[in-house]
């Protein structure tokens, strides 16, 4: 049977909601019709789907080559997913991706497309937040633009850089991460504005997590103009909120897009499994 998804914008920077939709077994054209709304409006909601962890991984699939994450725990059965969870008895810790990050820009080819899925939520809380890097570099002046445009980063893949994290930071214990391996201390420059492979597009591609100095500068010399674009990059008009629903499947573009999961349900169990796709390398402008 051909399916006629309906496409409805959620936000003018981005987002949109896609229903009517059967992603357990999806034709050719409905991929073309997801690919065509990820390319449009960057992140999509998938609702009401029905998918097994080896369904999940098969349409991850269909994007292009599934990559097994560094640092964390996978599922024993199904080596491609990531259980994101958080137990209701685990209150007062960080929750996983909770502040502003693009997925992994600390690799030398960083994800392109990251697919959640939600399984067991709280009642209340537990939205996750998206933000524009296509606008956020288009609000810029064209100064700043022309500031940006040759940029290089420097990312590292723990926060804080090579210190690593915080003493103080606690994380869900469901969320098993390497946290002694050495090889998170390597640096990797990429470029400060990134042009999108498929859309043509400039986006920023600075994250909060990772990003730690420009290219030839100290980080104190770095800290004024990346705090300027961190806060920047996530401000409200270029976002769109998603309250997830069990059967609520994600999709989005780690390549222009800045995400964030709220942690206000302690006492609630959440539990998502995520699958990612392999990206390139960034090229600027």
């Amino acid at each position: 049977m051909t399916q006629h998804p309906s496409i409805r914008p959620l936000a003018p920077a981005c987002g949109a909601e896609v229903v009517g939709i059967d992603l357990a077994d999806p034709s050719e054209s409905t991929m073309a019709q997801l690919r065509d709304a990820l390319a449009q409006h960057a992140v999509v909601f998938c609702l009401d789907q029905h998918l097994s962890p080896a369904q999940q991984v098969e349409l991850t699939r269909r994007f292009g080559q599934v990559l097994r994450v560094p640092y964390i725990r996978h599922l024993d059965a199904h080596p491609d997913i990531i259980a994101v969870l958080k137990e209701a008895d685990e209150r007062k810790i960080s929750t996983f991706g909770g502040t502003w990050h693009s997925d992994f820009s600390f690799l030398d080819e960083p994800p392109s497309y990251t697919l959640l899925y939600a399984l067991e939520l709280p009642a209340l809380g537990g939205d996750t937040l998206w933000a524009s890097q296509y606008a956020a570099y288009e609000a810029l002046s064209p100064g700043m633009q022309r500031l940006l445009d040759p940029l290089r980063a420097i990312q590292t893949a723990w926060p804080h850089g090579t210190r690593g994290p915080a003493p103080s930071t606690a994380v869900s214990r469901s969320i098993g991460m390497a946290r002694n391996d050495p090889s998170a201390d390597r640096e990797v420059l990429h470029p400060v504005v990134r042009v999108h492979p498929v859309t043509g597009r400039k986006a920023l591609f600075v994250n909060p997590v990772y990003s730690q100095r420009f290219e030839g500068m100290s980080e104190e010399e770095s800290r004024p103009l990346l705090q300027f674009l961190f806060q920047h990059a996530t401000r409200a008009e270029f976002s769109c909120r998603l309250r997830w629903a069990p059967g609520t499947l994600a999709i989005w573009d780690n390549r222009c897009l800045l995400h964030m999961a709220l942690n206000d349900y302690d006492g609630s169990r959440r539990l998502l499994h995520r699958t990612t796709v392999a990206g390139e390398r960034p090229v600027g402008p």
